[in-house]
């Protein structure tokens, strides 16, 4: 990465964590307290896409926040700056990078869903893996009656099991 590209991502990180900060500010009293680690997922010019796609799947879920690019950039005009959103009530973070990096989401890291259903993991399943990889097909394992693990069409990898 250059030196440019990594001014940007310390920019775009440090913008992170003062959007955190503000959601924060924004808490009523009824509301449950901040997670303190969140997930930050980085696109290159598919968060918002992503963001709606994953908020279809879960219960639960909302953008929280967004801002987004505008002409005088970096990024795209239009692009996700910076976005809060929720899944199942789990707070994460997603941005469009502008810089162009030599790597994207991997295996190695995955969110780990307990669905509560067999239909809820099928489901799942199905949705997550279209257009994605497979890495574990949907099946019995000595581990899980029922367990999948896939990327989707993002790059971002899902490991689903049904909750015992």
């Amino acid at each position: 990465m250059n030196r440019l590209a990594a001014r940007y991502v310390v920019l775009v990180f440090l913008a992170a964590l003062a959007g955190g900060v503000r959601a924060e500010e924004k808490k009523t009293e009824t509301s449950s307290p901040k997670q303190k680690i969140t997930t930050f997922l980085m696109f290159e010019g598919k968060a918002e896409e992503a963001m709606k796609f994953y908020m279809s799947l879960f219960k639960d879920s909302k953008i929280v926040s967004m801002s987004k690019y505008g002409k005088e950039g970096p990024g795209p005009e239009g692009t996700v700056m910076h976005a809060i959103f929720t899944l199942d009530g789990q707070e994460f973070m997603a941005i469009d990078s502008p810089a162009k990096h030599g790597f994207t989401f991997t295996a190695s890291m995955s969110l780990y869903v307990n669905c509560a259903t067999k239909d809820e993991i099928d489901t799942l399943y199905k949705k997550l893996s279209e257009g994605g990889k497979v890495f574990m097909e949907l099946g019995k394992y000595p581990f899980s009656e029922r367990f999948g693990w896939v990327s989707d069409k993002f790059g971002v990898a899902w490991q689903l099991t049904l909750a015992k």
